[in-house]
């Protein structure tokens, strides 16, 4: 091949090599300006299985209770029976019951709290100190989440790590994360919130 034919390959490789990193980046970004979007601290609650919410129907102390959601999202109230509590606000869950027991009860007055946050569950999985499956009362960031397992062990390739989400009708997200850029504060935007049921996996 002649020295101008290598000189085209040559430019059009270069070319396709940063067209494609050009487009993974745009995917990365996007992928941490969507996580950014779900970051759960700034919205009310929404309550999961194990939590425990207190029902109060004021002046009536035979229909308020504590309740612990079941696994399949439920909770057993006095006189109304089972009510769909996981997936739910406070505020939803006050409104649906409310709702309910004024088929039996004239002017009730209800007001519901979540008591207990027991849903919060997320899995560090690899070459940490500690893998296993965590939970916490409050929101946790990719960092926290590696700072309660531990930290990574020796072994770890920290510049690989990947956040494995499900968001929701069998989506499987993988989402890329490089411990060391956020340490280094290089790459602020990849320590996103972990959610309930993500697991962090340390190759």
């Amino acid at each position: 091949m002649s020295t101008p034919l290598l000189r085209v390959a040559w430019i059009a490789t270069l070319f396709l090599v940063a067209s494609g990193c050009s487009t993974r980046n745009r995917e990365a970004s996007s992928v941490y300006a969507e996580a950014a979007r779900n970051d759960p601290r700034g919205r009310p609650y929404v309550i999961g299985a194990s939590d425990v919410v207190r029902v109060t129907v004021w002046k009536d102390p035979n229909l308020s209770t504590d309740a612990v959601v079941r696994p399949d999202g439920t909770i057993t109230l006095p006189l109304i029976g089972e009510v769909v509590a996981s997936g739910r606000t406070a505020r939803a869950l006050q409104e649906e019951v409310g709702k309910r027991l004024s088929a039996f009860v004239k002017d009730a007055v209800v007001t519901v709290a979540v008591e207990e946050v027991n849903s919060y569950r997320f899995t560090v999985a690899g070459n940490v100190e500690h893998p296993g499956l965590f939970t916490s009362r409050y929101y946790l960031t990719v960092s926290e989440a590696l700072a309660l397992a531990g930290g990574p062990n020796r072994y770890a390739s920290t510049s690989n790590m990947i956040i494995v989400r499900n968001n929701g009708s069998g989506r499987i997200q993988r989402i890329p994360i490089d411990y060391d850029a956020i340490l280094s504060g290089e790459r602020p935007e990849q320590d996103i919130v972990i959610l309930p049921g993500d697991s962090v996996r340390v190759p």
